[in-house]
């Protein structure tokens, strides 16, 4: 038996046959007119819906700057605040206290320290009405106006300037006295006072050397009715050291 043999496949056409076969069905196909016409309608439909949607949003960006600068320049202006009722003056509250009313005497009130002054030795003061009066370490030292000097001292043993102690001299008239004197034995003195009769005083002028030394003088002028007075030494806290005591005049027999 003869054996069968194989199909051999036809062979393709080749490519150039197929290229020749397309070109001569499409030189077969006429083409038909361009459509310009609705190129153009549909050009100009798209340009009208493009610049009226350009204008709606114009329109409405113009809006919206309107309503701002409304917003912006429109003032606000705050409610009134409501006013409460007047205020009412209140009387001031009395604290009412324990302490018993002050009561005061109707007499005078006791002086106060004199403040002394401090001299050179020599030293003339003027004591007022053509009178001087100066220390040194012997002792007090006067002038009046007739220029008569005078000296107390109190270096020469008559004074003891241990003890506390105040001197008195005087001269004058019914028309005023001067008067003067030493006061001596502490250095705490505080006022020298001379009192008349009938309670009036006079509070005298206090002299020291420097350095303290334990004696001063004093002197006072007085005018006219005061009569015979006494001389009062007190320290500075107005305590009574010495006296030389008023002594009225005995009457004529």
């Amino acid at each position: 038996m003869t054996p069968a043999r194989p199909t051999t496949p036809p062979d393709p056409e080749p490519a150039s046959h197929l290229h020749a076969v397309f070109a001569r069905a499409a030189s077969d196909v006429t083409p038909g007119p361009l459509p310009l016409e609705a190129v153009r309608r549909a050009g100009r439909a798209r340009r009208r819906r493009r610049t009226a949607a350009l204008s709606a949003l114009s329109v409405l960006a113009v809006a919206a700057a309107a309503v701002a600068v409304v917003v912006v320049l429109t003032p606000v202006r705050p409610s009134p605040v409501a006013r409460g009722p007047a205020p009412v003056a209140v009387p001031p509250t009395v604290v009412p206290t324990s302490a018993g009313s002050v009561r005061t005497s109707g007499g005078p009130s006791a002086p106060g320290p004199t403040p002394i002054r401090t001299v050179a030795s020599g030293e003339r003061v003027d004591a007022g009405k053509g009178w001087k009066v100066w220390l040194t370490a012997e002792g007090k030292h006067w002038a009046g106006p007739d220029g008569i000097e005078n000296t107390r001292s109190v270096t020469d043993g008559n004074i003891d300037v241990v003890e506390p102690g105040v001197s008195h001299q005087s001269e004058g008239g019914p028309k005023g006295a001067f008067h003067s004197g030493l006061y001596y034995g502490t250095r705490a003195a505080g006022r020298v006072e001379l009192r008349n009769a009938e309670g009036r005083k006079a509070v005298a002028t206090l002299l020291e050397l420097p350095g303290r030394p334990g004696w001063g003088v004093w002197y006072v002028h007085t005018g006219p009715g005061m009569g015979e007075v006494g001389t009062a030494l007190y320290d500075r806290a107005g305590k009574l050291l010495s006296e030389l005591p008023l002594i009225p005049r005995s009457d004529p027999s």
